[in-house]
């Protein structure tokens, strides 16, 4: 018995050094929706000078995983994915015990979040983790084929010749007709994706869904223009026949002469009827000069050179494919509108705040848009932190003859846990930063602080709640700031 702890104390040893370095131990994904990827990747690096493997992984009933290779060679890795499916909606916590050749007890690995809503568009969960590289058929899972359906919301028929635009990344990947049975078939790539629907008299419709190949079916409801008068066919009477008997001797009677009424006009003019004013939306005024230009133009000659850094909320609350979506591509469209002498730069703010992009210039249109492009929301808001950073790194990329700006884009918690940030907008704008909002599908009841802030920080509130807002707003906000008056 001595030998064989001895020979088990040795063995034990031998493998001990190899030290397989996990690369993350805990995992929180948030606040998921139905829609939301529900996996993540955990690598295995082998630090150690010899071969070492995983033994055995035990998890509970609602994790699936699957690895890349069991065995895990000197300086090389492994992966990991594990996959949660959550039985309720609410939080849920799970732990999984990953048992490695080089240790005797298992390395513990904590899964969280909170899963709000159980519901699947045009499916039902699927439990499988996804494998890393092939789906059924031998296909990449990353791409197959997508079908768009538009119907009438109210009869639930079909509707040929729609136009459907899809949006991933904030880019447009492709614009389409539906055929006479309401439908588009095209390729299409995993991922968050956003759904823009026109038909003639109808109302225009949006939406945003997660797409991958078991989630490949999407259907857009549009709802008809009750504004759009439809006009009936003319009603042709029939003609009236006259069956009075009339004898033939009797002569027509004579028309009666024409009398002739005058009326005396009176010169006092009849007063109008009460009609309610037009309502008045309220805008942001331009300068004078500034709507005479065409809204593209962004010559020198009319707008000075911009420094301008973008803080981005990247929180779960706009984890949500219509807010991540929209506001990727409002950054796409001033993207294409910078000039070289212009700079770009990113902070995001979550659970914590980090500078993504420094300042650019547009002559990188391509490298700004791919972080943009990449952009994620996870966490917690931490809006004082972010406008903190996004203020230093303005500061050090300032301009002097030109303007220097930050724009806050978030769905209205920015100032959540940040008492001080009002003190910050007024610090920087003395010192000549000034500062917008930007708010995306913001509620109404956040309206009020977005527009306090922006009103300390000398610039303005920007609403973007559809994509002709996000094609728009941004743009022209860039443009009023650095309107030369």
């Amino acid at each position: 018995m001595k030998e064989f702890f001895l020979f088990l104390s040795i063995f034990v040893c031998s493998i001990g050094y190899s030290q397989i370095e996990f690369s993350a131990v805990k995992y929180d994904f948030g606040d998921l929706e139905s829609y939301d990827v529900r996996y993540f990747d955990v690598r295995l690096k082998n630090n150690g000078a010899k071969e070492a493997w995983v033994l055995t992984v035990k998890k509970p009933r609602e994790v699936s995983y699957i690895t890349s290779r069991s065995i895990i060679s000197v300086d090389s890795s492994i992966i990991i994915r594990f996959q949660v499916n959550p039985g309720q909606k609410g939080r849920f916590s799970y732990e999984v015990n990953v048992f490695t050749s080089d240790r005797a007890d298992a390395t513990k690995i904590k899964i969280q979040g909170n899963l709000k809503d159980l519901q699947q568009d045009n499916g039902t969960a699927f439990t499988d983790c996804p494998t890393f590289s092939d789906r059924p058929g031998g296909r990449n899972p990353n791409e197959f084929d997508l079908t768009v359906v538009t119907i009438d919301k109210e009869t639930r028929e079909e509707l040929a010749n729609s136009t459907v635009t899809m949006i991933q990344g904030g880019r447009e990947i492709w614009r389409q007709e539906t055929d006479r049975k309401g439908k588009i078939k095209e390729d299409a790539t995993l991922g968050l994706s956003y759904f823009v629907a026109d038909h003639e008299d109808y109302y225009s419709a949006e939406l945003g869904a997660y797409v991958n190949f078991k989630r490949n079916y999407i259907i857009v409801e549009l709802e008809k223009d009750k504004s759009v008068v439809v006009e009936e066919p003319p009603v042709i009477e029939p003609p009236i026949i006259d069956t009075t008997v009339v004898a033939i001797n009797n002569p027509v009677p004579e028309p009666e002469p024409e009398v002739i009424i005058e009326i005396e006009i009176d010169p006092t003019p009849t007063p109008e009827p009460n009609v309610p004013e037009e309502t008045v939306v309220e805008t942001t005024p331009l300068p004078p000069g500034l709507t005479d230009l065409d809204e593209d133009n962004f010559d020198e000659a009319y707008f000075d050179p911009v420094n301008i850094v973008f803080i981005l909320d990247v929180s779960s609350s706009m984890k949500q494919v219509d807010k991540i979506e929209l506001m990727k591509y409002s950054l796409m469209q001033l993207t294409d509108m910078l000039r070289p002498q212009d700079k770009f730069g990113i902070v995001t703010y979550a659970s914590d705040a980090r500078v993504l992009l420094k300042p650019t210039s547009g002559r990188e249109k391509e490298a700004i848009k791919d972080e943009i492009a990449e952009l994620k929301a996870f966490g917690y808001t931490s809006g004082g932190s972010g406008i903190k950073l996004g203020y230093k790194t303005a500061k050090r990329a300032k301009i002097g003859q030109g303007k220097n700006h930050v724009i806050i884009i978030t769905d209205g918690a920015f100032n959540r846990n940040s008492d001080d940030y009002k003190r910050y907008i007024k610090k920087y704008r003395k010192k000549g930063i000034t500062m917008s909002v930007v708010g995306i599908r913001n509620k109404s009841s956040d309206e009020a602080d977005m527009k306090e802030a922006a009103e300390l920080g000398g610039g303005n509130y920007v609403p973007i709640m559809k994509l002709a807002d996000a094609k728009r707003n941004l743009k022209q906000e860039v443009r009023l700031q650095s309107y030369k008056f």
